[in-house]
């Protein structure tokens, strides 16, 4: 019995050399030479389009993550019918992208664009000087770019591929006027290939009932790209921001009235931490325990603080947050990462478990260098003074900080706006408000050391 097309690949990829060669030795000439062109038995789940009357499909994704091929795919599926010259569902496409060029070579003529995915009894002509694709049973695609939003003034559809609208310059005018000539047919569709970018249009689409989405990070591609491809991405950006937006196909939206921005949290990385004078990590302990339990920020923050307190620079080092620990558990994970950074003082907020805090750290380590901070102001009075140095160009970052800046970036003038707690960043604030802000003579180490 053959397997079932969406998972027929897969299945076959795990068999036995023995298994594979029966299965494709069942196979008739004809199905042999299709095979190839059959996108369903290959595909990967992000790649197949979701069930339900919809009208945009949003596929999300990393660099090389097959995004490409899932718009070509489904280009195809809707032009062609069950023959060579059978009509399919639709037969007047737009193909958008940020250029003309762009459009040309990736979704047309590209590895994974059109002409290459298309057998050949069913592969269309391009007609160059008209800008258009034109199928054998009449169909026809016509490219537009996103710098002319009014070239799609007065033509048709119904279906449109649009590719990376998230870094198209002239994103919502186009759309507007793409949406205008979706008009045809019984149900036009469009389906949207990006990697995703903190743009209103995008986040809009995304909004709207009539929209689904699939995601998928760059290694669920990676039998496609080249190994040291995702060696190099990884080790460079893997756990930044730029690597969850790029890699992981994370949508990561700034708030409005943010303390940071992704921007100048991008422009505060660095490879090396550089001299430092000391070091402490900051705790913030969650109020409840078990897996379903709040994280514990636990944050590694190095100061240079020799001269003048004006120029004391900070780098933040590691995120160490745990989740789902128990009070021992998040506090051998604070200490472990206080004996990784040979750090001189452990940070913990108080407010909540008051000397239970102190004592189950003192359980693990009974003479581990500890402090006991209590907030008397809100999350984000106690913020701003932070975010201000960050303003002035003294907090640095290593890479690989993520999460912690994911919940920077939702942190307003108007309190947190993201899910849970920003408990990373809370440990974030009290880490930097311990080296700098309130800086305490009798703590500060004279000795220089250098990371």
């Amino acid at each position: 019995m053959k397997p079932d097309l969406r998972s027929a690949a897969a299945w076959l990829a795990c068999e036995t050399t023995q298994v594979q060669e029966q299965f494709l030795n069942e196979l008739t000439e004809g199905e042999l030479l299709a095979l190839p062109f059959l996108f369903e038995f290959w595909a990967m789940a992000h790649q197949l389009p979701p069930d339900g009357d919809w009208t945009s499909w949003v596929i999300l994704g990393g660099r090389g993550a097959g995004k490409t091929r899932a718009g070509a795919e489904w280009v195809r599926s809707m032009v062609e019918g069950a023959r060579p010259l059978d009509p399919g569902r639709a037969r007047r496409v737009a193909l958008v992208g940020e250029t003309i060029d762009q459009a040309r070579e990736v979704m047309i003529f590209g590895e994974s664009g059109i002409l290459a995915c298309s057998p050949p009894d069913r592969r269309p002509k391009w007609h160059g000087a008209r800008r258009m694709l034109e199928w054998p049973n009449g169909a026809i695609a016509q490219v537009f770019s996103a710098y002319d939003p009014e070239s799609l003034r007065g033509p048709q559809f119904d279906a449109a591929w649009v590719d990376e609208l998230a870094k198209w310059p002239k994103a919502a005018e186009t759309w507007d006027m793409l949406q205008f000539g979706l008009r045809l047919g019984e149900h036009p569709q469009q389906v949207i290939t990006t990697t995703p970018r903190n743009t209103q249009v995008l986040k809009d689409i995304l909004a709207r009932e009539s929209t689904v989405s699939s995601h998928a990070a760059t290694e669920v591609n990676a039998a496609n790209l080249a190994a040291s491809f995702l060696t190099e991405v990884r080790a460079r950006y893997a756990g930044t921001r730029l690597g969850r937006q790029e890699l992981d196909g994370v949508l990561l939206e700034d708030v409005e009235g943010a303390l940071w921005s992704t921007k100048a949290l991008d422009k505060a990385q660095v490879d090396v931490p550089g001299p430092l004078s000391r070091i402490v990590v900051a705790v913030d302990p969650p109020v409840s325990t078990g897996a379903k339990a709040d994280t514990c920020g636990i944050v590694v923050v190095g100061a240079m603080t020799e001269g003048p307190i004006s120029d004391w620079r900070a780098v933040v080092l590691e995120d160490a947050s745990v989740q789902g620990l128990s009070p021992a558990g998040w506090a051998r994970a604070a200490i472990a990462a206080m004996r990784r950074w040979e750090a001189n003082r452990l940070v913990a907020e108080v407010n909540q478990g008051g000397d239970l805090v102190q004592s189950v750290v003192r359980q693990v380590d009974p003479l581990v260098p500890f402090r006991a901070v209590r907030a008397r102001t809100g999350k984000t009075a106690r913020a701003e003074p932070v975010a201000a140095l960050y303003e002035q160009g003294r907090v640095r970052h290593l890479r690989g900080l993520g999460m912690l800046e994911d919940q920077m970036c939702q942190m307003s003038v108007t309190g947190y706006q993201g899910k849970g707690s920003p408990d990373r960043v809370d440990a974030l604030v009290w880490a930097i408000t311990e080296l700098i802000l309130e800086p305490s003579e009798k703590w500060r180490c004279p000795m220089v050391r250098g990371l």
